[in-house]
């Protein structure tokens, strides 16, 4: 199985590199070991692998242009230079073509190109030695053919073919060429001159004969014209009088004609604007009509616009009402919370202040119940001095005293009204509030003397609540 694969991949590979194909203008060779190379012209083959070599060389036309490279000497001896152009290909005979091979394979094509000129340009320096200057002249074609029968011996020698040769121009050295001219052209302009002056001859001849034969046939034309001018005029006036006849009769017959044409035309006038009077009433009426649509129909299309305007101008009053309660009613809502929430801490600081209060009088009735009258006695004592103080803040706002009358104790009198005033005091509170103050001095007057202080420092601090403690401070 490997080795039929093997064998089909080495012959693949074979027939790859030994595959040549060569183009219709080019002969691809192949040489090898076999006496002749093959060549291929258009068309493809097969090369031995490292046994055969593959050429190739351009078969197709070449043009060359040719130009003696100085004056050459015609049969007459008249010095020119001729300037030609030739096309020219590789034979592709089986004999010639290795000739070719052996001369221009490998060779660039300037290479060939100056090889075949060569022999080109020795070819035409023969020719020209051998034709006159006036038959180089005047047979240029001749010329062309003899140049191009004389090389294409030579040239098959190359093993190139010579398809055209044409001569583009002749110059010779001293303007013999134009000399030739002279001649001719006299000759020419002489013949030319004759050839003129006969016709003009024969044309003068020809235009009297004309003239005679043009006013026999004109005096004859016209007088036929004449005679059928008359005739004419005499037929016109026939033909008119018959005219005239016919245009009286027929003007009469037309104002008749015209006379009932035009009752005719009135009637049918009359008629056609009573006609046209009922139309313009019917059409009247229809517009009418249709205006009477249209308005009814552009009223109830503006009622109808109006009351879907106002319709969603009301919807809209409506919404935005709803929504404006709907603010409102929020913001109440909230300002109800917010009051709330202030009203209920408001509250319960209240609160929270009244259980303070009523707890620190609970403490201090607690205290005083403990501690009875000594503590009521303490306070009272407390409180004396700030009494007499109010009392006798009047008396010492006095800047002067005058005593008018009386003994000299007037001022002693004033001031010992304040203890006066202040028994009036403890006597007015008694009978506001029932609490006697003096009764309470008195009972513990002897204890307030003695031991006052030593019962007050013998109380343990940690019995006293904070509330009395604070309150006694």
């Amino acid at each position: 199985m490997y080795i039929v694969a093997g064998i089909i991949v080495a012959i693949v590979v074979f027939l790859s590199v030994g595959y040549v194909k060569s183009p219709p203008n080019t002969a691809t060779i192949i040489s090898g070991p076999g006496k002749h190379p093959r060549v291929l012209i258009g068309k493809a083959g097969f090369k031995i692998p490292f046994l055969e070599r593959v050429d190739r060389m351009g078969i197709g036309q070449i043009d060359i242009d040719i130009e003696t490279e100085d004056y050459i000497p015609t049969k007459d001896f008249i010095n020119i230079q001729v300037d030609a152009i030739a096309q020219v290909a590789v034979d592709t005979s089986p004999e010639n073509i290795e000739i070719a091979m052996r001369n221009f394979l490998n060779k660039s094509s300037d290479d060939v190109r100056n090889t075949i000129t060569k022999s080109l340009q020795g070819n035409l320096r023969e020719i020209i030695g051998t034709m006159e200057l006036k038959d180089i002249c005047q047979n240029k074609a001749e010329f062309s053919e003899q140049v191009k029968s004389n090389a294409k011996e030579d040239i098959a020698q190359l093993g190139i073919c010579i398809l055209s040769f044409n001569v583009q121009n002749i110059k010779d050295k001293d303007g013999l060429i134009n000399d030739l001219g002279i001649d001719n052209r006299e000759q020419i302009s002489k013949s030319a001159s004759i050839a003129k002056a006969y016709a003009s001859k024969e044309v003068a001849i020809e235009e009297a004969k004309a003239n005679n034969e043009s006013n026999i046939e004109k005096i004859k034309t016209e007088t036929e014209i004449a005679e059928r001018e008359n005739a004419l005029a005499i037929k016109k006036a026939a033909l008119k009088l018959n005219e005239d006849t016919a245009r009286a009769k027929a003007d009469a017959a037309y104002k008749i004609q015209e006379e009932a044409s035009r009752k005719e035309i009135e009637i049918q006038a009359q008629e056609a604007n009573i006609a046209r009077r009922e139309k313009e009433i019917e059409l009247q009426e229809k517009e009418a009509a249709v205006a009477e649509k249209k308005l009814d129909a552009e009223v109830r299309k503006k009622a109808e616009a109006d009351k879907y305007a106002e319709m969603q101008k009301a919807d809209a009053e409506l919404y935005k009402r709803q929504k404006e309660a709907e603010a409102k009613l929020f913001e109440q809502e909230k300002d109800a919370a917010a009051i709330e929430a202030r009203g209920q801490a408001e509250s319960r600081a209240i609160q929270l202040k009244g259980e303070a209060e009523a707890k620190a009088m609970d403490l201090k009735a607690e205290a005083m119940k403990k501690y009875g009258d000594a503590a009521i006695t303490e306070m009272i004592v407390k409180i004396l001095p700030d009494m007499a103080k109010a009392i006798a803040e009047p008396i010492s706002s006095i800047d002067k005293v005058t005593v008018i009358g009386g003994d000299s104790n007037g001022v002693s009198d004033m001031a010992g009204n304040v203890p006066a005033v202040l028994m009036k005091v403890m006597e007015s509170m008694k009978e506001t509030t029932g609490v006697d103050l003096k009764g309470i001095i008195e009972a513990n007057s002897k204890e307030a003397k003695t031991d006052r202080n030593i019962t007050i420092r013998e109380l343990e601090r940690n019995d006293i609540p904070e509330t009395v403690e604070q309150e006694t401070k």
